[in-house]
């Protein structure tokens, strides 16, 4: 426990120095902050999940989020997810699948999964720079159970998202 405890706060502190060394440039992370702005994304939705205190996860997404929605926003978008832990991808590799690239209104499109046998995590994040550093600013994620015809699979699927346009502030993240 106390391991895992030291991991989650090592990406943590990754992703915030991180974060604002992107801020400072325009080019695609690299693979490897990637799986940081990934991991700690979804564990804080883990955290979430779990405490149902959705306010840091609220907190870390991009101001054209926070612009239009609330913590409970969130909670209500996520409540098939209550209770249930992800938290086992800290350890595993992300399998990505497909390239990381900047999508048509600035966000940065990371797409993946991970291979959490018997059933799979796969995710869909965007980030928009917001506040100097990378921000989510949409979280799509789904845990597929082991099988359609397994009386025990679990199939879950939340989305909570901004639209980047249309903020409504004018501002661009």
């Amino acid at each position: 426990m106390k391991n895992r405890m030291c991991f989650r706060a090592a990406l943590v502190l990754a992703a915030v120095v991180c974060s604002a060394a992107l801020a400072e440039t325009s080019n695609l992370p690299t693979p490897q902050v990637e799986e940081v702005m990934v991991k700690t994304t979804l564990l804080t939705l883990n955290d979430a999940n779990i405490t149902g205190n959705y306010d840091v996860l609220f907190a870390r997404m991009a101001r054209p989020f926070r612009d239009r929605f609330t913590a409970d926003t969130l909670k209500q978008a996520f409540k098939s997810f209550a209770g249930h832990h992800i938290d086992a991808i800290a350890a595993m590799p992300i399998v990505a699948s497909g390239k990381p690239e900047i999508g048509r209104r600035g966000e940065l499109v990371l797409r993946g999964y991970f291979d959490t046998t018997p059933s799979r995590l796969s995710y869909q994040l965007d980030f928009a720079v917001s506040e100097g550093e990378w921000k989510p600013v949409a979280i799509d994620v789904k845990v597929k159970g082991p099988s359609a015809s397994d009386a025990g699979a679990v199939d879950l699927l939340a989305r909570a998202a901004a639209d980047l346009a249309g903020s409504g502030n004018g501002e661009r993240p």
